[in-house]
């Protein structure tokens, strides 16, 4: 796209603070209008562009003459979904044309030099709910599509998705309007406002922190909440978004919560009170945009223009947390104590009984499977549904929709396929991570994926594998790492706190000579990429380190190697939590077999491999015969192999 001079609103915006107007329904109800007013269409508001279009601008004109900044065009249901319930779905492109037109002209009517006026194209939530399956992906991208392109050829100053009540229809949204932006030329304002019911949470139950996570990873340019309830309601959300979000904060209240009288909601905050809330919003917590929504009127916008009309915000200083999010629940990337645990039970090529399950297609044992393991501790569950003689879209899709509704923790999706990750990225409401990419193809696929994550708002594990094969030496997987992190930052704006580099770690259970400093030199990698502080987190799949040994051996060497990975700077590891043994609670014995091992520490000459088999046999039989137990084979056998001696399970 073209470079843009910034927009007048967002320079406005950098200026002082901007009022939106007040409800454009309540206010249209006090009009008196007939069942001819709207045009045999009674309470489609959408409607009356076209057939009372003077009842429109009235409400509009009072807002303007009122002091305020800004007035959102009468779209908020005027999306094909919506307007299919009253007849009108052909006409959506045209009622937002419309619309746009009209508030426009209105506006430039009230602007002068010193006091311009905007409109913003209200895109409201529809009727369907995304997260419950009422409406898939593309159905509901499309709708919205089609509204955002009338919005601009109307002319509209910027796009306002508002009244969110579902994390993933807010993101289809935002995608929509990307994808007009992106066909249009042009780049519009944009914001996002989600709605909290009284209850504290979204009406499916998101938390304020999983609402920033996510709405951060989008080009937004405001976010904020509306409706629902009343700024008192309110106040605890708005300082959580001003405490932890970069982006300019809006709040546009109720007047109060309603009450129902004679059959009508009723709204008892006054102007003055409104305009305490929002000075105290303004002045106290750095809110950028203050306005009103069902039940306020011109008086109240009055109000608060005349209050905070002029005001600068209060200068924020927002602590900004790297992590990902669920339909209901941020998980920060940075744990105390430290790793982020991320479940790999729910991977077909580590768990036997994870890959039962999917041949059986018992998705809801599979459901079962992931909660199980945020109950053992896992704070992410890394999902891989991929085996020959499966349909892997099909099995992910299935997966994602149930996991994205009943599992809290974030998901990881693991995939080699695109069209796999993309299908599954269409079905998350919060913010995932992709695992994986690399460089084995030159960085074709990483620039599909990398794409992927910039367009759905997701994070990426990256290994260090390039053209040559799966780095060995800390120097290859620096090296590597440096190129991965170029490509993902510099041509896709990936954030470098998005990124988790695998640094890789093989087997020390093949008696390989070529691997017996694997643990040493992911361990020295580890530290040489903090060392150039790139803002990137690592991540290890930390039962590679011990594939081909026994249960109880395999246990001490994953639960030592990753106090040590730790020590050096690990953030992450992909395990199953409950067989991470407390290094505290391992003997003193079994840590310094295993450190020798580890460190290919050769004790009076003594082959550290051969003396961590010996020492863990004598502790837990592992074969039936009781004999040795020799070193596990050749590393392609044991890569092969492994699933049958998973440690997932």
């Amino acid at each position: 796209m073209p470079a843009m001079n910034i927009h007048p609103f967002l320079k406005r915006l950098n200026e002082k603070v901007l009022v939106f107007d007040g409800a454009l329904g309540t206010n249209l109800q006090k009009l008196g209008l007939t069942q001819a007013d709207f045009g045999g269409k009674d309470g489609c508001n959408e409607y009356l562009v076209i057939t009372k279009p003077d009842a429109i601008r009235s409400v509009h004109e009072s807002f303007l003459k009122a002091g305020c900044d800004v007035i959102e065009t009468d779209t908020f249901g005027a999306n094909r979904i919506v307007l299919a319930e009253y007849g009108l779905e052909g006409r959506a492109y045209e009622l937002n044309e419309k619309a746009a037109q009209l508030a426009k002209e209105i506006a430039q009517k009230y602007s002068t030099p010193d006091h311009p006026r905007f409109v913003m194209g209200s895109v409201g939530p529809g009727t369907k709910l995304p997260s419950l399956g009422h409406i898939g992906f593309e159905a509901l991208k499309e709708s919205y599509v089609e509204q955002i392109k009338g919005l601009i050829a109307g002319g509209v100053d910027g796009i306002l998705i508002e009244t969110c009540q579902d994390l993933l229809q807010t993101k289809i949204a935002l995608i929509a309007a990307e994808e007009c932006f992106q066909q249009a030329g042009k780049r519009l304002p944009l914001m996002a406002q989600v709605t909290f019911e009284s209850t504290g949470t979204m009406l499916l139950g998101t938390e304020v922190g999983a609402v920033i996570a996510m709405l951060e990873m989008f080009p937004v340019d405001v976010i904020g909440m509306n409706c629902a309830t009343g700024p008192a309601e309110m106040a605890e959300h708005v300082r959580a978004f001003c405490e932890s979000s970069v982006k300019h904060i809006s709040v546009l209240p109720n007047a109060g919560l309603p009450e129902n009288v004679g059959g009508v909601a009723h709204y008892h905050l006054t102007p003055k009170e409104l305009a305490d809330f929002h000075e105290r919003f303004v002045k106290e917590f750095g809110v950028s945009v203050v306005g009103g929504c069902c039940g306020t009127s011109p008086e109240h916008l009055q109000a608060v223009v005349e209050r905070v009309g002029k005001c600068i915000p209060k200068k924020r200083t927002p602590k900004h947390e790297p992590s990902c999010a669920s339909l209901y629940t941020t998980t920060s990337y940075t744990q105390n104590p430290g790793p982020l645990l991320i479940g790999e039970q729910t991977n077909a090529n580590g768990s036997r009984k994870f890959k039962q399950l999917l041949e059986q297609d018992d998705y809801d044992a599979i459901v079962g499977v992931a909660r199980e393991a945020v109950k053992e501790g896992a704070h992410l569950v890394d999902l891989c549904v991929a085996f020959v003689g499966r349909d892997e879209t099909k099995d992910m899709n299935e997966s994602v929709m149930r996991f994205n509704q009943h599992v809290t923790v974030p998901v990881m999706i693991d995939s080699t396929e695109s069209k796999v990750i993309e299908e599954a990225l269409k079905r998350i409401a919060g913010k995932p991570i992709i695992n994986s990419v690399n460089l084995e193809d030159g960085g074709q696929r990483l620039r599909t994926i990398c794409a992927l994550a910039k367009k759905y708002g997701a994070g990426l594990v990256a290994l260090t594998i390039d053209e040559k094969g799966m780095a060995k030496t800390r120097e290859e997987k620096i090296s590597i790492a440096k190129r991965i992190h170029a490509i993902a930052t510099q041509e896709f704006g990936i954030r470098p706190e998005d990124i988790f580099f695998d640094l890789l770690t093989f087997t020390l259970g093949s008696g390989s000579e070529e691997f017996r400093k694997a643990a040493i030199e992911t361990l020295a990698a580890i530290r040489d990429l903090k060392k150039l502080k790139l803002g990137v987190h690592t991540v290890l799949g930390l039962s590679n380190i011990s594939f081909g040994l026994a249960p109880h051996a395999r246990q001490v060497l994953n639960s030592v190697f990753l106090h040590e990975a730790v020590e050096a700077g690990l953030d992450a590891a992909i395990v199953h939590a409950k067989k991470i043994l407390p290094f505290f609670k391992i003997e003193k014995g079994d840590i310094e077999v295993t450190k020798n091992l580890l460190h290919n520490q050769w004790v009076d000459k003594k082959d550290p491999l051969q003396q961590f088999i010996a020492h863990f046999e004598k502790k837990v039989p592992t074969s039936s015969t009781g004999e040795a137990r020799k070193p596990a084979g050749t590393i392609e056998e044991i890569l092969k192999n492994h699933i049958l001696d998973g440690n997932a399970d």
